[in-house]
């Protein structure tokens, strides 16, 4: 009997977290003053097609989309969490130097087309499909092509 109260709870538990989350479309000026300053660094030309926010009980996230296609998304506090340009090239400076440094030499001339950073790595998407992970003194910690 025990069991199965705890698999009810479990089960309730787990149906109203998943209820408990909210994603709903936002003006730009309702996205923290970090994001906003991101976006009209890096993308001042670009037309926003959809901002929005989703948040759930422990956390909220930003997720902007631009005509184009470009996707960036922030943390709660708007610090970037990533970017995604699948038609172009993550804009200059958004990327750290040392990682820069590094593609120049081994992948010269092949654009970064992801970025995303968490607190333990950086990811990297090369056009062409190449991706590489460096950890936080940026050092290339996996390879995949």
């Amino acid at each position: 009997m025990k069991k199965l109260f705890v698999l009810f709870i479990c089960l309730f538990t787990l149906s109203t977290a998943t209820y408990a989350r909210e994603d709903r479309p936002i003006r730009v000026d309702q996205l923290p003053a970090k994001a906003q300053q991101f976006i009209k660094k890096y993308f001042p030309d670009l037309k926003v097609a959809l901002a929005k926010v989703d948040k759930s009980w422990f956390d909220q996230e930003y997720e902007v989309i631009f005509v184009n296609g470009n996707k960036v998304e922030f943390r709660k506090y708007g610090d970037l969490k990533e970017v995604d340009c699948k038609y172009s090239m993550v804009p200059a400076g958004i990327v750290p130097v040392p990682i820069v440094e590094y593609l120049k030499e081994n992948h010269p001339d092949i654009p970064v087309i992801k970025f995303e950073q968490d607190t333990k790595e950086y990811d990297v998407k090369l056009k062409g499909g190449i991706e590489l992970t460096f950890d936080k003194q940026f050092r290339l910690i996996d390879y995949d092509d």
